[in-house]
């Protein structure tokens, strides 16, 4: 039954489809790998009861029967992040002001993911409103990270990467500011996606401009990853930022001859400190390009500006967001979001302007450096999974981390540049701890990326090995 809930989804999807394999078997076995290993984690924090999944799976069942035309997710199990609003499940934000919150409305992502045919099992588990790449709240808990349970498995989509790692549903949804899909994926040796803002639209979202926070796939393999992104991208006119461009383009086949490919390659950005351990990963897999026949370099754009722009709209979007809960109910929010709510209840008008004039040279920069090179590689996160009771890392190889994102620098400075970025899984240090690959695009370009990352997976096949526990 493990074995099963280990399938890549592009094959459990097949196999319901051709009804080789029934969706309530699908079911009934993630259902019982839930029962099993959940409570060594604590990744699904609502879960939905039995009887009712099993019957939305017989009714996915007959659908097939009566030969009607499906999704491409038809019959998948999946549990979406509490930060996503879904009609008639509680969703908490980790918050406890939000604790019994019952949405009468789901998230565009969660619409789309249910239009393919995917059947919600419940909800995985976040740091407080998202804030900071370590999944723990008051209300639930902690996340642990599966290949040693005394280490974060990363945030904040944290609960989705090890209900991945953990066979316990074969695709999650996350959402990503400063790194909430690529860290925990990083983390947790499975696959997270950034994508550019717009690629996936967000809606309702109180500010439908803003490039900062966008939602995105996760899956175990970068092909499943391409599956979800080809349901949840695709234009909506809710979301006045979204790409026009349709989600089925990212249903094409992913191999790519990739000789004579130029990529620049970067241990730090020149920019931030980065464990030795992570770096030792990294370079060991290096030569794997070399070998797909791309031209690999030591270069890297100019970055400076990048921590100020991601830190004064970071602030600027926690204001909007949390101030006036912080105003409310200040001695119910953790002191992270306060401070960030504070910092931007500082700013004023012409630091806002400045900030995006240096976002936009940023872009301009390493658009230019981009036209040279066609992907960017670095670290996804610069230390690897830390000691779960710690709620954020203060120093890497000697260096001070002036506040609780600093260590994240390796994925927010990414941020700032709205390009495409994915963690795959790059390999282990000698604990056993995983370590991934960020690769970075061009301006939209997410084929591109899944691309390479795809060859790089198949050279590689680190995605394979899977926690022990999950067994």
């Amino acid at each position: 039954m493990s074995d099963l809930c280990f399938l890549p989804a592009t094959e459990l999807a097949r196999r319901i489809r051709n009804r080789e394999l029934s969706a309530r078997d699908a079911m009934a076995a993630h259902l019982a790998q839930i029962e099993r290993v959940n409570p060594k984690v604590n990744a699904i924090i609502t879960l939905l009861p039995e009887e009712e999944l099993m019957a939305q799976a017989a009714a996915a069942d007959e659908a097939l029967a009566r030969g009607e035309d499906v999704g491409p997710l038809h019959g998948l199990p999946i549990a979406h992040k509490d930060l996503a609003m879904t009609k008639g499940i509680r969703t908490t934000q980790g918050s406890p002001l939000f604790k019994d919150f019952v949405p009468d409305q789901d998230d565009l992502i969660i619409e789309r993911l249910k239009g393919a045919g995917a059947i919600t099992i419940g909800k995985t588990n976040v740091p407080e409103f998202g804030a900071g790449s370590q999944t723990f709240n008051p209300i639930f808990g902690a996340t642990l990270n599966p290949y040693d349970t005394t280490k974060t498995c990363g945030g904040s989509s944290g609960g989705a990467a090890v209900a991945l790692a953990c066979g316990m549903q074969p695709l999650a949804d996350g959402s990503d500011m400063g790194g909430s899909l690529r860290n925990p994926a990083n983390f947790c040796n499975v696959v997270g996606f950034r994508t550019a803002p717009g690629r996936v639209p967000a809606w309702p979202k109180l500010t439908a401009w803003a490039p900062w926070s966008v939602p995105g796939p996760m899956a175990r393999t970068v092909e499943d990853v391409a599956l979800m992104l080809s349901v949840i991208a695709g234009p909506d006119r809710r979301a006045p930022i979204a790409v026009a461009e349709p989600g089925a383009i990212f249903r094409q086949p992913l191999h790519r001859d990739l000789r004579g490919v130029r990529i620049a390659w970067s241990r730090n950005l020149n920019s931030f400190p980065v464990d030795p351990r992570v770096t030792a990963v990294l370079e060991s897999q290096r030569p794997i390009f070399a070998n797909l026949g791309c031209a690999v370099e030591e270069a890297e754009p100019d970055f400076r500006d990048a921590d100020e722009v991601f830190k004064v709209w970071r602030a600027w979007s926690f204001a909007v967001s949390f101030g006036e809960l912080v105003k409310q109910h200040r001695g119910q929010v953790k002191e992270t979001v306060i401070w960030n709510v504070e910092e931007g209840l500082k700013l004023t008008g012409p630091q806002l302007g400045q900030a995006e004039v240096k976002r936009t040279q940023l872009y301009h920069r390493v658009r230019e450096f981009l036209e040279r090179y066609e992907f960017l590689i670095l670290p996804v996160s610069q230390v690897p999974p830390f000691d779960g009771t710690t709620e954020y890392i203060t120093e890497i190889d000697g260096v001070a981390m002036n506040t609780y994102i600093d260590w994240m620098q390796s994925c927010y400075f990414i941020t700032a540049t709205g390009l495409p970025a994915i963690s795959v899984p790059c390999g282990f240090t000698p604990e056993g701890l995983p370590v991934g690959m960020q690769i970075v695009g061009r301006h939209q370009d997410e084929l591109g990326v899944l691309q390479l990352a795809y060859a790089f997976e198949q050279a590689t096949e680190v995605w394979k090995r899977r926690p022990s526990m999950a067994d």
